[in-house]
């Protein structure tokens, strides 16, 4: 389905894990058939600096590296892993700008198409033939005596860890103003349908489809008689507090963002009144995309009769 007609003074933002040789090259020449349609290519300025030419793209469409960076531009195109393409949420969720990302990594859950297809993606956004899913993120509050001393977000999770490899973090858990558990563990992640095939999942926690509404709570290693993976509302606030006599522990978020936590604050997390928009070439079901990505044995599958 096309979306809307194409229209003049057109501008994607391009982010790109270019450390290869090969991932430089596949950058130029999606730079060039871009700008051949008559779409501006923007860079932030580190990026500019991995693809190494400066016959590459203009001085003047080097935009710094904050979040305002996808301001005025209709997409943010991803060049890389899961990684990059977190990085590159940073910015497209700032702008409300959809997120379109080409797997150059591993997994790459959060992709819409592999290298081989890039030739499609470019087709695919000069014709705009694109449609976009809104995903939950997560909101998280730092609170210590009462004061707010850190604020991020997350567009798959936010872990609370220890921070001393040989000692374990005591964790309370809150769900909805109401104690629920105490664990001594190495960590909780808190996580959203998105997320929940990243870091949670490899904790032991469930896969959960995107269209659920929902938010997952995750302990990793967790020494308790009642220690498992929580599904618990999409209005729910998960509160996580650190006793006085906890261990260090180190907040992630993404695994990008971090922050050290002292003994007896509190970590608030809840969803994000702001989504993340993520652009899709195709309606395939998620089905289709776990069974691709995690390899799936489905050989002998008749379907119905």
């Amino acid at each position: 389905m096309r979306i809307d007609e194409a229209s003049d003074g057109r501008a994607v933002l391009l982010v790109v894990h270019a450390v290869r040789p090969e991932v430089r090259d596949l950058a130029h020449e999606v730079i060039r058939e871009l700008e051949n349609a008559g779409i501006e290519v923007r860079l932030c300025a580190d990026d500019r600096g991995y693809l190494g030419r400066d016959d590459v793209i203009a001085d003047s469409a080097v935009v710094p590296a904050d979040e305002d960076a996808a301001n005025g531009v209709e997409l943010v195109v991803v060049l890389g892993g899961d990684g990059t393409i977190l990085r590159g949420a940073e910015r497209a969720r700032h702008g409300d700008v959809p997120l379109l990302g080409v797997n150059l990594g591993h997994v790459g859950f959060l992709a819409e198409a592999e290298r081989e297809a890039v030739g499609d993606v470019v087709a695919a956004i000069v014709e705009r033939l694109w449609h976009v899913e809104e995903r939950t993120a997560l909101d998280v509050t730092v609170t210590h005596g009462g004061d707010v001393v850190h604020r991020t977000w997350a567009l798959n999770e936010v872990s609370l860890e220890k921070a001393a490899r040989e000692r374990m973090v005591d964790v309370l858990v809150e769900i909805d103003g109401r104690p629920l558990s105490r664990w001594g563990c190495d960590g909780v992640v808190c996580a959203t349908p998105t997320g929940s095939t990243a870091y949670a999942f490899s904790a032991g926690g469930p896969v959960v489809w995107p269209e659920v509404e929902a938010l997952l709570v995750v302990p990793i290693s967790a020494h308790a008689l009642f220690a498992r993976p929580l599904v618990v509302a999409p209005t729910s606030v998960i509160a996580l507090e650190l006793p006085e006599s906890t261990s260090s522990a180190v907040l992630w978020a993404d695994g990008r963002r971090s922050i050290d936590l002292p003994a007896r604050c509190r970590v608030e997390v809840r969803r994000a009144t702001q989504p993340v928009r993520l652009a899709r070439l195709s309606r395939a079901p998620f089905t289709d995309r776990l069974v691709a990505k995690f390899n799936l044995p489905v050989d002998g599958w008749r379907g119905r009769r």
